[in-house]
């Protein structure tokens, strides 16, 4: 049995992020065209496009503001004639901020995470999912996190916005799922990165003392579940919240 995505295109929002790189790569080697989405880092939007580029798929770079639907249908205009229809979407891309009490945080930060979780994905649905529905199939994912069920001090703006993040997922499952469309989110956990590589910082005891697979992830295993999520294997899986932690966190029946 093979995971193969032959055909289809991925559009990745925040590709050129730690782990959108990961999750363009390999579904590229999955054999999937790929819309490389970046908000502001044009050079490595297009280092990456060229890097999918060998390994003979299509590939385009995009730019738009994820929290403006008037850029996500402009972005979808660009897409349809470079590259043409979007059978995959993975909403990957958020705001960053420094994290801090709620008694501090700026409230500019709570609306930050709501446009780049909530609204995002609310603009990436209206906008795709239409010709998702015409042709009777398709795959949208979002990216959400360990934290959404953590609720630690100091995580309140990025749990608030992905929390919503969540209803939206969980709804659209249920609205589009008639189509053949389905709608899942794979939730990561502290995951090691090119950075982590690059600085040395991989181990982190403490944290990995409360996994019990005792250690952190990697991207590529978040990218792992991410390809199986938009390939056929996952066909009879819709509306799941799916830990990609080592079990750091457990959703509960």
């Amino acid at each position: 049995m093979e995971l193969r995505l032959n055909g289809k295109t991925a559009l990745i929002t925040g590709a050129t992020g730690d782990l959108g790189r990961v999750m363009a790569k390999t579904l590229a080697a999955c054999g999937a065209n790929i819309v490389v989405h970046y908000n502001s880092n044009a050079t490595k939007a297009n280092e990456l496009k060229a890097e999918l580029e060998s390994l003979n798929v299509k590939a385009v770079s995009v730019q738009a503001d994820i929290t403006k639907q008037s850029d996500i249908e402009q972005m979808y205009k660009h897409i349809k004639e470079q590259i043409g229809e979007v059978h995959i979407v993975v909403a990957n891309a958020v705001i960053q901020y420094e994290w801090t009490s709620i008694m501090e945080q700026n409230p500019e930060d709570y609306q930050g995470q709501f446009d780049s979780c909530v609204m995002q994905s609310v603009y990436l649905a209206k906008t795709f999912i239409p010709d998702m529905i015409a042709r009777k199939e398709g795959r949208f994912i979002g990216i959400n996190t360990e934290c959404a069920m953590q609720n630690a001090p100091t995580q309140s703006a990025y749990v608030a916005g992905k929390r919503g993040m969540d209803g939206i997922y969980r709804v659209l499952a249920k609205e589009v799922g008639e189509h053949g469309i389905t709608v899942n989110q794979v939730a990561p956990g502290w995951t090691i990165s090119e950075r982590d590589r690059e600085a040395g910082s991989e181990i982190n005891e403490g944290y990995s003392a409360s996994v019990p697979l005792k250690r952190r992830g990697t991207d590529q295993e978040i990218a792992n579940a991410v390809a199986f999520l938009a390939s056929d294997l996952s066909s009879f899986i819709t509306g799941a919240y799916i830990p990609v932690n080592g079990g750091n966190v457990m959703p509960a029946i």
